[in-house]
């Protein structure tokens, strides 16, 4: 008899690199794939930030439904906001300097 798997509800999306212009810290080592991001009992996710010497205070950043989301707030408190890529602007091929006109090129 062939058997068919569909995914259950509390299983969680494999980890993203990226989200929110932000970069996130993978880890291996961490049942949820992210560092400073732990899974508890009632299924929400803990961020938390390794302190001190010898990283053994652990101050915690806030609970989030998602990993994804405690993921985020982690990257958001180590620093490693990276704002979203702006469209590169045109410069202006035409600029005004002490009343005349002048005609900028690249080449």
């Amino acid at each position: 008899a062939a058997s068919s798997h569909a995914p259950r509800a509390e299983e969680e999306e494999a980890p993203v690199a990226e989200a929110e212009g932000l970069r996130l810290h993978l880890s291996s080592a961490a049942g949820t794939g992210y560092k400073g991001v732990t899974k508890l009992p009632s299924g929400r996710f803990l961020a938390h930030r390794s302190v001190g010497r010898w990283r053994d205070r652990k101050p915690t950043i806030g609970i989030f439904d998602t990993a994804l989301e405690a993921a985020v707030a982690y990257a958001r408190t180590v620093g490693e906001y990276q704002p979203p890529a702006q469209p590169a602007q045109p410069p202006p091929t035409v600029a005004e300097a002490e009343g005349l006109r002048l005609h900028l090129s690249s080449a």
